[in-house]
């Protein structure tokens, strides 16, 4: 899956769960999902859930954190770094 492929994904399904009717262009790839106001404390949960199942990675409670899964950003790094790392096990 491609880099591309992979930051489609994550921001369709920040759209369509998260958005609620705010325009697009009121989220940059950079932005902190937190400060935004997209994600809460239960949204950080869903969103976990969505990239285990869609991505078939297992995220661990220590990579919870706004580096790994604070912006759209962050989140496509954090993924291919877990696929690349997957894949070589």
């Amino acid at each position: 899956m491609s880099s591309e492929d992979v930051r489609k994904s994550v921001k369709d399904y920040i759209w369509n769960n998260f958005m609620f009717g705010r325009l697009s262009d009121d989220l940059k790839d950079a932005d902190s999902l937190l400060a935004k106001g997209v994600l809460d404390s239960t949204g950080v949960l869903e969103m976990m859930g969505y990239l285990e199942e869609h991505f078939g990675v297992h995220i661990e409670d220590e990579e919870v954190i706004p580096e790994n899964l604070g912006s759209i950003d962050n989140i496509v790094t954090f993924l291919h770094r877990k696929l690349d790392i997957q894949a070589e096990v």
